[in-house]
């Protein structure tokens, strides 16, 4: 019950956090056997979470977002390293912030960011982070023009999500 509660407790920092020296060091491998266990593959879970946020967007009367090969490496590379750390939070390698994650990614425009954990799949991470005023603010914000979303598994199968919006 404390895991779960964790998971909808934790809020979206969108706080813009100074510091220009993190480096995007997260580049463990998911294993096939992590991602077979899990039964879904990340890329899976992150196609269709790209395409739940922006159906979710579209309804609420936003436009569609692009998304970002830049911040897909800052998604992807934050994912890794929560999976290799087993701990979900918006602080990275070196203490990086989703603004340095993306700015080392080649993103100049860096908005928000959404983490979670532990969700089997994308229409259970979709509704978590809809469930979550921080979380819903950010996929609802119809100034985002960019976003992509991370996935990765930890050794023991658990997934960590990471998604990154930005304003161009």
């Amino acid at each position: 019950m404390a895991r779960k509660q964790l998971r909808k407790a934790v809020t979206t920092i969108s706080v813009l956090l100074a510091g220009t020296g993190a480096a995007l060091t997260a580049t463990t491998a998911v294993t096939a056997t992590a991602a077979q266990a899990a039964g879904v593959s990340t890329a899976t879970l992150q196609s269709q979470l790209v395409t739940y946020t922006n159906n979710t967007r579209v309804r609420a009367g936003c436009r569609p977002m692009r998304v970002d090969s830049r911040l897909l490496l800052a998604a992807r590379g934050h994912s890794a390293y929560q999976a290799s750390t087993n701990r979900m939070s918006h602080i990275g390698s070196h203490g990086s912030t989703f603004v340095t994650r993306a700015h080392t990614a080649g993103y100049a425009w860096p908005m928000s960011e959404n983490v979670a954990y532990g969700y089997r799949t994308a229409s259970e991470t979709m509704k978590a982070w809809m469930a979550s005023p921080g979380h819903r603010a950010n996929i609802l914000d119809c100034r985002a023009k960019a976003f992509a979303v991370g996935v990765y598994y930890a050794k023991n199968g658990t997934p960590y999500y990471s998604q990154e919006f930005g304003w161009r």
